[in-house]
């Protein structure tokens, strides 16, 4: 066990709440460490750095600045690799690979925006003979970043980094499920040395008082959130009071849609992965599975064969295939849920489970759970569950899987899976989600949008469109004249 506190990390400086909550791991329920947790108190003196750092640094006007501090902020994350890998499978559940998956997205993240801030321009004409207008991009000022207990590596970076690129100076809130994983964050944080004083403030806490005060601020007029659809409605009423510009990216339902030319040897193995990838707690989990009725019975047997042999383990056993949900709270929720589907009409074809005997029923382990369902209304299908639960319909035709696909409150994003050339394109194109991967699925890049339809957010992470959330535009108009002919005589 880690015998030192984690703290927090404020105006350059380590901070004590105070206030000590434990950590820990959720494959056996043992304690980890403890960790000071932050709320209301840590908030404003993260917001009041922010605030100094924005008015007396150079940080929002010098954009070579910007750059280097996000390079060696990579090259810090880069260092810190191993570490992150290994407290990330012990306090989050994660396995070794997946991990890795998560921790080795960060430093391109950084990298990317360090590009941005050296790329991004206004613009500037003549509009009249001696009349010249021009168009500044500038930063709004405190931008508040709240980060998910999920993927905390990559989700903080992937907000952060744009928010330092545009020159925002920023205040983070990160879940207490993983403060040891966040201590780690925040050293490498401190070690770059580029960055000037208040520019990061970042605090652990396990409840909602910090955010709700970062909301509530009229200093922080922009808020990256990732997490629910819920709590991204809740705040942003909260926020119109201020008028605060959201970046938001929610809940997902992924639809995976297998056609009946599918190759299943290559799609069953990326279906069963988009489930237990991050233990099926991944805002893209591949939740919901579509499958043409011409290859529906060969799907499902081969999906229900998997999911049944699946090895649950610890992260420490590397030959452990999905790992513990964060906590036995949400194993038992996960059950309920999947409970109320069955007796709704949903049909079991695996009837996974919290894991209550044997070597593993310490942890927050959960089986994961097949449920083949015809009605398209039931709360399984339409709700986000965070967890190893998978739905399987059958459809006829591309118009109806279109149908299916769509008929849903979220947009984050989907997948198709087809031999053919024109028909997963056309279904890509008619689909509401944010990203369509065809014959794949979670790849996500730096250089490209990425984010949700309808209510699975606002705005984009990634690509050119991700600093927008953190900039103001300027308009600056001016009437020198002109040199008349008499003068240039």
């Amino acid at each position: 066990m880690n015998t030192e506190i984690a703290l927090n990390w404020i105006g350059g400086e380590w901070l004590d709440s105070g206030t000590h909550l434990e950590s820990r791991n959720p494959a056996t329920g043992e304690v980890i460490g403890h960790y000071a947790d932050g709320g209301e108190k840590e908030a404003m003196a993260g917001i009041a750095a922010a605030k100094r750092a924005f008015a007396d640094t150079v940080w929002k006007n010098d954009r070579h600045l910007r750059a280097k501090a996000l390079t060696e902020m990579a090259e810090a994350f880069s260092a810190y690799a191993e570490e992150l890998v290994e407290a990330l499978s012990l306090e989050n559940g994660k396995l070794k690979p997946h991990a890795r998956f998560e921790v080795d997205m960060a430093p391109s993240k950084l990298r990317f925006a360090a590009s941005l801030a050296l790329q991004d321009y206004g613009r500037a004409m003549e509009v009249s003979p001696g009349r010249f207008s021009m168009v500044l991009r500038q930063a709004r000022g405190v931008s508040g970043i709240v980060v998910p207990w999920n993927s905390p590596v990559v989700l903080l970076v992937r907000s952060l980094g744009p928010a330092l690129a545009a020159g925002t100076t920023t205040v983070v809130k990160m879940p207490g499920q993983t403060a040891q994983v966040n201590n780690i964050v925040f050293r490498a944080m401190s070690e770059v040395t580029s960055l000037p004083t208040g520019v990061v403030n970042a605090f652990t806490g396990l409840h909602g008082a910090g955010v709700r005060h970062i909301v509530g601020s009229a200093d922080v007029p922009c808020i990256s959130y990732t997490g629910s659809s819920d709590v991204g409605r809740a705040i942003s009423a909260e926020g119109a009071k201020t008028l605060k510009r959201f970046g938001l990216e929610l809940g997902g339902k992924t639809p995976m849609i297998v056609l009946d030319d599918a190759e299943l040897d290559v799609a069953v193995p990326a279906l069963i992965n988009a489930l237990v990838v991050f233990n099926g707690q991944f805002c893209m989990t591949g939740s919901r599975v579509l499958a043409q009725r011409g290859i529906a019975d060969a799907l499902r047997r081969r999906l229900a064969e998997r999911l049944r042999d699946i090895r649950v383990g610890p992260a420490s056993d590397p030959l452990s295939e999905i790992g513990p949900v964060i906590d036995k709270a949400n194993a038992e929720r996960l059950d309920k849920v999947v409970e109320a589907a069955i007796s709704a009409g949903a049909r079991p074809l695996v009837r996974g489970g919290p894991l209550k005997d044997g070597p593993l029923a310490a942890g927050a382990f959960y089986r994961p759970t097949l449920l083949e369902v015809e009605d398209n209304t039931l709360p399984i299908v339409q709700e986000e569950i965070f967890g190893p639960v998978l739905t399987f319909q059958v459809f006829d035709s591309e118009a109806e899987a279109i149908e299916l696909a769509n008929d849903n409150r979220y947009g984050l994003a989907a997948s198709t899976w087809s031999r053919d050339v024109d028909r997963p394109w056309r279904l890509a194109r008619a689909i509401d989600a944010g990203t369509v991967w065809i014959n794949d699925w979670a790849k996500v890049f730096d250089e490209f949008e990425e984010g949700g339809f309808k209510q699975s957010g606002l705005g984009r992470m990634n690509g050119l469109a991700v600093l927008e959330d953190f900039i103001e535009y300027k308009h600056i108009a001016w009437g020198p004249g002109t040199i008349s002919s008499d003068k240039l005589a």
